[in-house]
C-alpha cells in the first residue's frame, strides 16, 4: 500500500514500542530454556512473527496472548523443520548456528532481499567446525554436527554472526572461542546478546581477541521477562521533535545497551534541546546546524538522521556506513533518493552520505520505500518539513518493525489523508 501525508508538525507524548532487537533475543533464549518462559512485549512486527515461527520450528510451543505476551514452552527433542525467516536478517543469522547444534536437519527460507544478504563468513566458520550446508544462499539446508572449537570471523560484516554463535556455542559439549579478525562494528548489539544470555544464566566472556564460551551450559528460564523500549524506532519521533514541535517518548531506559540511544546526543549536537528523565526522552526544536556523524555503531539511525540533516543549516557528513548497502535496501542509495526526491540535496559516498542542508523547508513529493521499513518511516518524518504532500510508495514496509507507526504518527498530529 501507498500513503499520502499532508505536512504538519508532530508534537506530544508517545510510548516507545518494545525493542525488536531485545525481543528477538529473549524469544530465542526462552526457546532454548529448561522450562516455560513468558516474554512480554508491546508490538508484533513481521520480524518478530518470523522469530516466533522459527522458535516453533525448534520444537517450542508458542502461545501469543493479549497485546502482547508470548508463552514459550521449550522442547528437548531434536527436530527437522522449516525455518521461514521472512525478511528478518536477525532471525536468519541468529538461528543458523542454533539449528546446526539443535536440529538434525533444518531448511531455511526467506523473502524480499534476505536471500541476497550475506552469510558467507558465518557459513565458512560453521563449516570449519562441523556444520554442513546445501548452498550459499536461501533457500538452504543446514545439517547438524556443529561442534565446539575456534570460530574465526571478521567483525566488520555483521555483529549478528557473533550473536548467533553466542546463542549456539554454550550448548556444545566443549569450550569454544570466537576470534575476531577485524574490528567489531555494532558492538553494542553483541553486548545486548551477552546481557540477555546472562538473564538466562548463560555466560560468554570477552577476551582480547573476541569471546570465550564455556560448553555444556544450560539456559535457565527466568519464568517471566519484559523487553525494553526501543530506542531505534523511537529515534523517528525524537527527530520529529528536533525539526517540528516538542515530542516526548516514554518507556525508554537511559542506561540501555542499545546504541541508538545516542540519538539524543546527536540531536543535541545538531542544536536541538534534549532532555532525558527517568524513563523518557524529550526533544524540542531549535536552529539546527550540520554535523559529522560516525555511523559505525548506529546504522539503523542513518535514515532519520539524514532527515534532520536536511532540516539543518550547512553540510552534514555521515560516514562509516558502508554496511547499509546490504540492508533491506541499499540504504545509502535509498536514503539519498528520498532526500533528493523531496527537494533536498544529498550525495552518496563510498561509505556514507553528504547532506547539504539549507535550513528551509523541503518541497515534498513521492518516495519509494524500496520495501525498507526505515525508509518508509523516515519519509513520513520528512513530511514535517515539507511544503507539499508526501506520498510513500510501499508504506506498509513499516510493518517489518513497527506495525503501529502510522497510528502513532496520527496520535502526534500527523495528517495521513489517503491510503491506496
Amino acid at each position: 500500500m501507498n500513503v499520502t501525508i499532508t505536512p504538519a508538525p508532530l508534537s506530544g507524548r508517545v510510548r516507545a514500542i518494545s525493542s525488536k532487537s531485545d525481543v528477538h533475543r529473549l524469544l530465542i533464549c526462552a526457546a532454548l530454556s529448561d522450562s516455560e518462559c513468558r516474554v512480554k512485549f508491546s508490538s508484533l512486527s513481521n520480524d518478530i512473527k518470523a522469530t516466533l515461527s522459527c522458535c516453533q520450528a525448534l520444537g517450542a510451543r508458542v502461545e501469543v496472548e493479549g497485546e502482547y505476551e508470548a508463552v514459550i514452552t521449550p522442547s528437548k527433542s531434536p527436530h527437522t523443520e522449516i525455518f521461514d525467516c521472512g525478511e528478518s536478517g536477525s532471525t536468519l543469522r541468529f538461528l543458523l548456528p542454533v539449528a546446526a547444534v539443535c536440529c538434525n536437519r533444518a531448511e531455511f527460507r526467506g523473502g524480499g532481499r534476505l536471500p541476497d544478504r550475506p552469510i558467507t563468513d558465518l557459513r565458512a566458520a560453521m563449516e570449519e567446525n562441523g556444520a554442513s550446508f546445501s548452498g550459499d544462499r536461501l533457500p538452504l539446508t543446514v545439517m547438524s554436527g556443529m561442534r565446539s572449537g575456534v570460530y574465526r570471523l571478521r567483525g566488520d560484516v555483521s555483529s549478528q554472526y557473533i550473536s548467533g554463535l553466542l546463542f549456539a556455542l554454550p550448548l556444545c559439549s566443549g569450550d569454544s572461542e570466537i576470534v575476531l579478525t577485524s574490528p567489531l562494528c555494532s558492538a553494542g548489539y553483541v553486548d545486548m546478546t551477552i546481557e540477555t544470555l546472562s538473564l538466562f544464566s548463560v555466560e560468554a566472556v570477552r577476551t582480547e581477541s573476541g569471546y570465550f564460551i564455556e560448553g555444556g551450559q544450560k539456559y535457565i528460564s527466568p519464568c517471566e521477562i519484559a523487553a525494553e523500549g526501543d530506542w531505534s524506532n523511537s529515534s523517528f519521533w525524537l527527530a520529529a521533535g528536533a525539526i517540528g514541535r516538542p515530542v516526548t517518548v516514554t518507556g525508554l531506559s537511559g542506561s540501555s545497551l542499545q546504541r541508538d540511544r545516542s540519538i539524543c546526543e546527536l540531536l543535541s549536537r545538531f542544536g536541538a534541546e534534549v532532555s532525558i528523565r527517568e524513563d523518557e526522552a524529550s526533544v524540542s526544536p531549535k536552529a539546527l546546524r550540520g554535523i559529522e556523524i560516525d555511523a559505525s555503531e548506529i546504522p539503523d539511525a542513518v535514515p532519520v538522521l539524514a532527515v534532520a540533516a536536511a532540516a539543518a543549516e550547512g553540510v552534514t557528513r555521515i560516514y562509516n556506513a558502508a554496511r547499509l548497502r546490504i540492508k533491506e535496501s541499499d540504504r545509502l542509495s535509498s536514503v539519498s533518493n528520498m532526500i533528493n526526491n523531496l527537494g533536498g540535496v544529498c550525495t552518496e559516498t563510498e561509505d556514507g552520505l553528504v547532506i547539504e542542508g539549507r535550513g528551509t523547508p523541503l518541497r515534498g513529493g513521492t518516495v519509494d520505500s524500496c520495501n525498507d521499513h526505515r525508509i518508509a518511516m523516515a519519509a513520513a518524518i520528512a513530511s514535517v518539513i515539507c511544503r507539499e504532500k508526501v506520498t510513500i510508495i510501499g508504506s506498509t514496509a513499516a510493518d517489518k518493525s513497527y506495525p503501529t507507526f502510522f497510528e502513532d504518527m496520527k496520535s502526534l498530529g500527523g495528517r495521513i489523508i489517503g491510503w491506496c
